[in-house]
């Protein structure tokens, strides 16, 4: 079973990361269970030296999963360059748990995308509005040929992303 996935696409700074923070509890007070993928292009480390899992990771291990009763997280080493692959790292998740993984980023993969568009931040609105773009969130209003959704009120973006899953079934994805 695959978990629709829904990008939210903008230019550094148009505030994907915020409008997120702000979606989520939204979609969970509606009972949507949410997953969350986020692509950066920093070199991360989600461990921490000294910690035991870390210093096994270094020695060597390829995958390391650390677990408590509260959480577990996998880490894998990706030694040699390679472009990230979306459907590869969705499929890791939990698709039991999920009623949609949002993405943040990726805004040239191949799924539906809201792209964001803040005018206040002064940075255009991207050029690239492909067929899985469904929907605009801007600070003003927009008419582009697809549904604009008020980028400062996130229980409309979460209307509009509820009656979109409802349309979704698992076979479509």
């Amino acid at each position: 079973m695959k978990v629709p996935l829904l990008a939210l696409a903008a230019l550094s700074g148009t505030g994907k990361t915020t409008l997120l923070k702000q979606l989520i509890p939204v979609m969970q007070d509606r009972g949507i269970r949410c997953g969350l993928i986020k692509h950066t292009h920093h070199d991360m480390e989600v461990d921490k030296p000294g910690k035991d899992s870390y210093e096994l990771r270094k020695a060597g291990a390829n995958q390391v999963l650390v677990a408590s009763q509260q959480r577990w997280a996998l880490m894998t080493e990706t030694p040699e360059p390679q472009e990230l692959d979306l459907a590869y790292l969705a499929s890791r998740m939990d698709a039991s748990l999920l009623d949609i993984i949002l993405i943040e980023g990726f805004k040239d993969e191949p799924v539906a995308k809201i792209v964001l568009h803040r005018e206040a931040s002064g940075k255009p609105l991207p050029a690239t509005l492909d067929h899985y773009v469904i929907a605009v969130a801007s600070d003003a209003k927009l008419s582009l040929g697809v549904p604009w959704l008020d980028l400062n009120s996130p229980e409309s973006v979460v209307d509009f992303i509820a009656a979109w899953l409802k349309k979704q079934t698992y076979e479509d994805i």
